[in-house]
């Protein structure tokens, strides 16, 4: 079966599951800074609450940015900071602006 023959509802429920097991792996992989992420992939964790909390304003739904955010993360953004995330290395900056400098 081609995807294009799914109906809305079975693909959306493909979607949904697709998400679901992005943000598992990610949970599982809290090692992958969201430098990281942005300069392999030009998106992040944060991307992804962004994206999710316009899903929800599109959808009807009223959810903060700090709720959409915390879907993503598991936890309060605050907590993941502090518990996870570590300062950016000289390295990751100069590959994070040379990427947002080329074509």
């Amino acid at each position: 079966m081609h995807h294009s023959d799914l109906d809305q509802e079975t693909q959306d429920q493909l979607d949904a599951a697709a998400f679901r097991r992005l943000l598992a792996h990610l949970d599982a992989r809290k090692d992958v800074q969201n430098i990281d992420l942005m300069i392999l992939a030009d998106f992040c964790r944060n991307c992804l609450g962004k994206w999710y909390h316009a899903a929800a304003r599109d959808a009807g739904v009223d959810i903060s940015d700090n709720d959409a955010r915390e879907r993503v993360y598991g936890m309060p953004y605050a907590q993941w900071k502090a518990e996870h995330q570590t300062p950016a290395s000289d390295e990751q900056m100069a590959a994070f602006k040379a990427r947002k400098t080329s074509p």
